[in-house]
């Protein structure tokens, strides 16, 4: 599913990951995300690849959703909500994420769910470092 998403964000020339090390981290002992899948008739229809966040402000912990992918063929029929209602159901705190501006279908979704855009805040990253 994530060439899945690679592909439909343009960018499969970014996904470089050993796939032995990808499953570690999300199935491993010291897990440091997890993936919410949706099935529908005993296929995979979607995906929600989160992992843990903390506020100084409120106190508590929340989620940070990395990737929300729903699998062309399952899009409009609930998959999308189903899986941003299970991630709001596992915690009291803040569900957050980054939408890439062009996909305009996922922020009426969000908007339908009553998610808002976090005003005066713009994404920074650092590149990881070469090995």
């Amino acid at each position: 599913m994530v060439r899945e998403l690679a592909e439909f964000e343009a960018s499969t020339d970014q996904v470089a990951f050993d796939r032995d090390e990808f499953d570690d981290h999300l199935f491993g002992h010291d897990a440091v995300a997890h993936v919410a899948l949706a099935e529908i008739d005993g296929a995979v229809a979607g995906m929600a690849l989160w992992f843990p966040t903390f506020s100084t402000w409120l106190g508590r912990s929340g989620i940070w959703l990395e990737d929300l992918f729903v699998r062309p063929v399952h899009r409009r029929q609930g998959v999308g909500r189903a899986l941003l209602d299970h991630l709001r159901s596992i915690t009291t705190g803040r569900v957050e994420w980054a939408v890439l501006d062009w996909n305009e279908s996922a922020i009426r979704t969000y908007q339908a769910v009553g998610a808002r855009p976090v005003e005066g805040w713009t994404t920074y990253r650092w590149e990881p470092r070469p090995t």
